[in-house]
């Protein structure tokens, strides 16, 4: 499992209902990862939130509003070539997420 912690809850499209949007400080468990079109950026889905067709045409969150640890970065690209077939480098995966090395200890 590949923990993360929201670090941007703010921008809610108004077609995702309250209850099912992040909360910043809140710890989330990454269940699939995708690249979105029209922004070709990594994006999200999350096992406790589900992006359901009340909630279209939304269905992943974007990965820049999550933070994750250092430690984690390495299984965090496997999980992300398992899931998309896309290889991504450490360095592109810094660019669209944020990496904490301390976020071990609230994580």
């Amino acid at each position: 499992m590949i923990k993360c912690i929201c670090i941007n809850d703010k921008g809610k499209p108004n077609d995702i209902p309250q209850s099912k949007w992040v909360k910043k400080g809140q710890v989330y468990t990454v269940i699939f990862t995708i690249m979105v079109l029209p922004q070709k950026t990594l994006a999200i889905q999350l096992e406790e939130i589900d992006l359901d067709e009340t909630c279209s045409p939304y269905e992943y969150f974007l990965a820049e509003r999550f933070m994750f640890d250092l430690d984690d970065i390495q299984k965090f690209i496997d999980f992300i070539e398992e899931c998309t077939d896309i290889n991504m480098s450490i360095r592109e995966l810094m660019e669209q997420t944020n990496i904490n090395e301390r976020a071990a200890d609230t994580v």
